[in-house]
């Protein structure tokens, strides 16, 4: 088995394409001193505001913290937010593919409100799917995106269900990966019918997992054997990882469960992104020839890690050696 340095290094090695709903998280801290005369509501004195990467932007950002050549592709606006958005993927070194950033468009921007470490509410600011589709139509398109999928060892479809990843998207990027042989990721989102000719990997939490199968969800003891067939029947993936919370992971390899472990969390602060740290460690894992079960592994470790801090987070090489 190769050290966990070896893995790293072999992990900067790659360049992979996220493709997905990116938004724009925005935090703003403070105190609650008082209720308001107003309404039955606290009054928060602001400390502290805070923009980062969101949605298919920190899956980004999870990958080129680990010295990952990273590139994106969604759709975002030319407003302040978007402004912001294109200042924080600099910083990240991550390179929005052409075409993303799109004038008259809304940038999606969740704002959260904390107070003691404790979320009161969230502000969400964004604009009916439709709007932020691409058009496979544009030839233009089609031969920039031709020319990264045969460049990337790796392609992430980061599925918020904003508009970004359609079935016209899922068949022309499955059909690119197929052709050469590139795992394809995609963290899904059930409310999507969606079919794919080519699947490498799939990363559904628990209430996805169930609704994905087809099945309500139960609050009893995770049927995974019969959760795990159902999905592999629906969707083909090579490889499922569903994520149980303080219950642990599981993956399985085509329909049939190869490994499940517990989880390694020992503070959960904020759950925020963990999913989408998941999907990166495992993708990028898989994509460096490591063993499903070293990846699912580097994975678990790595979302133990993210759920202890603030707000949406990433986990860098040192961090991942210190814990271990």
């Amino acid at each position: 088995m190769e050290t966990l340095s070896d893995l790293l290094r072999r992990m900067a090695d790659l360049q992979i394409l996220v493709i997905g709903d990116v938004m724009l998280d925005r935090y703003i801290s403070g105190e609650v001193f008082r209720l308001s005369p107003e309404a039955p509501v606290p009054v928060i004195a602001v400390e502290d505001e805070r923009h980062v990467l969101g949605g298919a932007a920190n899956v980004a950002h999870n990958l080129s913290a680990l010295g990952i050549r990273t590139k994106i592709w969604g759709t975002w606006g030319r407003d302040a937010s978007g402004l912001l958005l294109e200042n924080l993927l600099q910083e990240a070194q991550i390179d929005p593919v052409d075409g993303s950033a799109i004038p008259g468009i809304q940038t999606i921007l969740k704002t959260r409100i904390v107070a003691r470490q404790q979320q009161l509410c969230r502000l969400d600011r964004e604009e009916a799917p439709e709007r932020y589709r691409k058009d496979f139509g544009q030839v233009l398109t089609i031969a920039l995106l031709e020319k990264i999928l045969a460049e990337v060892d790796a392609v992430i479809l980061s599925d918020y269900a904003k508009g970004v990843i359609d079935q016209p998207c899922v068949d022309f990027v499955a059909n690119c990966a197929r052709k050469g042989q590139k795992i394809l990721a995609w963290d899904p989102k059930p409310k999507h019918a969606l079919r794919f000719p080519y699947l490498t990997l799939m990363t559904p939490n628990r209430a996805e997992a169930f609704a994905l199968a087809g099945e309500p969800e139960e609050h009893r003891q995770f049927p995974a054997e019969r959760i795990s067939q159902k999905i592999f029947q629906c969707y083909h993936p090579e490889y499922l990882l569903i994520t149980l919370g303080e219950e642990g992971m599981l993956l399985s390899r085509q329909g049939e469960l190869i490994s499940r472990i517990p989880t390694c969390a020992q503070e959960v602060f904020d759950v925020s992104g963990a999913g989408d740290t998941v999907v990166t460690f495992l993708t990028a894992a898989l994509a460096a020839k490591a063993s499903p079960e070293e990846a699912i592994h580097l994975a678990n470790r790595a979302a133990g890690l993210v759920v202890a801090k603030r707000g949406t987070a990433v986990v860098t090489p040192e961090e991942l050696r210190g814990s271990f």
